[in-house]
């Protein structure tokens, strides 16, 4: 799903507000996330799961293909743990 399939959801869900208002909230609920997890805090949606930022220390790794070893500097990384109900909803095996 991309962004413009969910604010065509919103749309379509929300018929009563405009188009204009709910692509306005889409795009500060996504800036609001950013801001959150650029300055270290964990965003956590009820329902849907967790999002963290992880930092992945320096590594050596060895390129594949010459077999030359090069240093990975630190980086950053985006974690996303998921909610019980997200779980339930994918994992749960109707009877």
């Amino acid at each position: 799903m991309k962004k413009s399939d969910l604010l065509n959801y919103l749309v379509d869900k929300f018929p009563y507000l405009k188009k204009k208002d709910l692509q306005t909230i889409l795009n500060g609920t996504f800036e609001a996330i950013a801001v959150a997890l650029s300055k270290g805090d964990k965003v956590e949606i009820r329902g849907l799961g967790s999002f963290k930022v992880k930092v992945k220390k320096s590594r050596k790794a060895r390129n594949p293909k010459t077999g030359v070893v090069v240093n990975v500097p630190e980086k950053r990384v985006v974690y996303f743990k998921m909610g019980k109900v997200l779980k339930r909803k994918l994992f749960s095996r109707p009877v």
